[in-house]
């Protein structure tokens, strides 16, 4: 299953914030997908992870929440989306 986390910033500085990520690791159980930096505050990460529970999304935004306020929801691929569309019509 997909989960898509997006990150507000909630403190540090950028410098701070991507020397630290420099440093770190996602937890195990889980496949990075993606991670996007992006130019704004709200989100200005995002992070898909592939995991069968939500578990290591769960230990990776906890290590972080000292500095992004996360918001995380399962996702689909649009492909997914497409066959789960066919089989409710």
């Amino acid at each position: 299953m997909l989960f898509v986390a997006l990150g507000k910033v909630r403190a540090g500085t950028t410098k701070e914030r991507v020397a630290r990520r420099m440093q770190w690791t996602y937890p195990p159980g889980g496949k990075l997908v993606a991670e996007y930096w992006l130019q704004s505050s709200d989100p200005v990460v995002i992070a898909i992870m592939e995991t069968d529970d939500i578990g290591p999304v769960m230990a990776a935004t906890s290590q972080w929440d000292d500095v992004f306020e996360w918001r995380v929801f399962p996702a689909v691929t649009a492909e997914q989306g497409m066959e789960l569309a066919k089989k409710m019509m």
